[in-house]
């Protein structure tokens, strides 16, 4: 049980962390393109990882580090920032709540997991609680941003699910760092195509990826793939919940939003939804 503490706060820091990425986007990189920030954050924190590791795939595992690449890095982090640059946060952070609950219904279909009823309700109740804290009722909802953050998540979800019934052969910190790199790659020439080339970073601009790239993506995605090799995929899935709820209480913090009645019940009902998702495991 410590063991399972243990690992589940760990894990627990990624999507803490990753709570940032909307303050940090909008605040720090506000003249970069989704592709750029998404590929700035991946590739030199992959590179850098790969040469302390010093370890490349072989045989099947470079296919499937490209794919889980794709997934999780490529595909994942330029539409989260599309999402994060079309909507306004609280819009953005209700769609891509959603992917707890695919990855509850990937893990039935790709790991045969048994579909517990309570594990459903833990994950709808949560995105009960993500709207109630970040939906506003002015909110525009942008057709386009709205696609991005449902294939954000649908992409992450089946990133996790494949993460966990593959079960790579090394370390945490090497899969993370092939999966950056790969995931990195993949989007140079989609960034080329699509901007035609990256703005010079200001002093600004390159605290915002330092923290996007070195603790948003080399740290906290080596603690989010142990957990998944250690944690069932309902569990693992049900932290996501804090990454809204981080970026809530960052914009409370240090942009003087408000938090009213409405988003304190949603937190209540957030780290309820957590609670009741480790009970369905137990």
């Amino acid at each position: 049980m410590k063991q399972d503490l243990s690992d589940l706060s760990l894990t627990a820091i990624a999507p803490i962390v990753w709570g940032s990425t909307y303050i940090v986007s909008t605040e720090f990189l506000a003249g970069f393109s989704p592709m750029s920030v998404a590929m700035l954050r991946a590739l030199p924190a992959g590179l850098l990882l790969l040469a302390i590791v010093r370890q490349l795939p072989t045989g099947i595992w470079w296919l499937r580090s490209f794919i889980l690449g794709a997934l999780n890095i490529s595909i994942f982090l330029s539409m989260l920032f599309v999402a994060a640059y079309r909507l306004p946060g609280g819009v953005a952070g209700t769609v891509l709540s959603s992917q707890p609950l695919i990855i509850v219904f990937l893990a039935r279909l790709l790991l045969y997991d048994r579909l517990r009823p309570l594990a459903v309700a833990a994950v709808l109740i949560g995105m009960v609680g993500v709207a109630l804290l970040v939906l506003t009722p002015s909110a525009a909802l942008d057709p386009v941003g709205i696609a991005a953050g449902l294939a954000g998540a649908t992409s992450m979800a089946a990133g996790v699910t494949l993460a966990r019934k593959w079960q790579p052969p090394v370390s945490p910190l090497v899969f993370t760092a092939w999966q950056l790199t790969t995931g990195g790659l993949s989007l140079v020439p989609a960034v080329f195509f699509v901007d035609g080339s990256v703005p010079t970073p200001t002093v600004l601009n390159l605290i915002g990826l330092t923290w996007l790239g070195l603790i948003g993506a080399a740290l906290t995605y080596a603690l989010w793939f142990r957990g998944i090799g250690r944690l069932a995929p309902s569990v693992v899935s049900s932290l996501l919940f804090l990454s809204p709820l981080t970026a809530v209480l960052l914009g409370w913090v240090f942009l003087g939003q408000s938090l009213n009645a409405l988003q304190i019940t949603g937190i209540a009902l957030v780290i309820g939804s957590i609670w009741l998702s480790q009970r369905t495991n137990d």
